[in-house]
């Protein structure tokens, strides 16, 4: 396993992480961004190869948030799908092997409706990543998402085998669910991983903290992934509103250190 962090595509970036003696990192994009500022943003992570270079740190992850795939009539949405076509090209370019992202859900269609539409937009993906060797992952998170649990997984990843997950424990936390169970059955279709602390209080989301001040068991949550397997990136999201600037940093340094002897060598 290698240990990284969600980051800017700047040099810098690069130079934290290699001070913090980290191996890869992973880049976002977001939905405040808009399709031109998307386009900017997936030019400026192209421009990183020389500092992968440079530093000896690879990229394990471009994810893109919560846009809408599928419009009200259940139509794939093409602009969207060209994006995400940029994307896994821009990833290849670096060498970067998994593109994280979504699908959002449409009301008026039928469960079943909404399963076969994320189907078909993820298989497109996967057929146009294939030969660029980038591969498509889903993410666990509940933002405009619903392929975040057992039964959108049964059906859709159950159905497409080269699919994978991006897991996040925190949010099966904050969604009352049991992140243990769902990694024993799923943790062998894991293809990338969010360390994010996760803290409830009277059953009311409380705080992000560091991970090891947290409420997840996160040496348990290790031997699971021991367990399936897993020997691809674990990547820290610092998220909290509290840890930031000089808490922040620490944050980061005080989470490292708490699961660097988890990955073994």
């Amino acid at each position: 396993m290698k240990l990284g962090i969600i980051a800017e595509p700047c040099e810098q970036s690069f130079i934290d992480a290699k001070k913090r003696q980290l191996e890869t990192l992973e880049f976002c994009l977001h939905p405040t961004f808009g399709m031109d500022k998307s386009l900017k943003k997936l030019q400026a992570i192209k421009e990183v190869k020389q500092y992968i270079e440079k530093y000896g740190i690879d990229v394990a992850a471009i994810s893109i948030w919560a846009t809408d795939k599928i419009d009200e009539k259940g139509n794939l949405i093409k602009n969207e799908i060209d994006l995400d076509y940029k994307l896994i090209d821009v990833a290849s370019s670096i060498g970067c092997t998994n593109v994280v992202t979504s699908c959002n859900y449409i009301e008026g269609l039928s469960y079943y409706e909404n399963c076969s539409k994320a189907i078909e937009y993820f298989e497109k993906l996967i057929e146009y990543g294939k030969p660029k060797k980038v591969k498509i992952s889903t993410y666990n998170c509940r933002w405009n998402n619903f392929v975040h649990n057992d039964m959108a997984w049964t059906i859709i990843h159950g159905y497409l085998k080269d699919l994978g997950i991006k897991y996040d424990p925190s949010h099966a936390v904050y969604d009352d669910g049991d992140y243990l169970a769902e990694m024993k059955k799923w943790g062998h279709r894991f293809y990338h991983v969010h360390l994010k602390g996760a803290m409830k209080i009277n059953d009311i989301r409380f705080d992000d903290p560091p991970i090891g001040m947290d409420e997840i068991d996160w040496g348990r949550f290790m031997a699971i992934l021991y367990a399936n397997k897993y020997e691809d990136a674990l990547c820290l999201e610092p998220h909290s509103e509290n840890w930031e600037g000089e808490l922040g940093e620490k944050g980061i340094d005080f989470s490292i250190n708490y699961i660097k002897p988890y990955i073994l060598r």
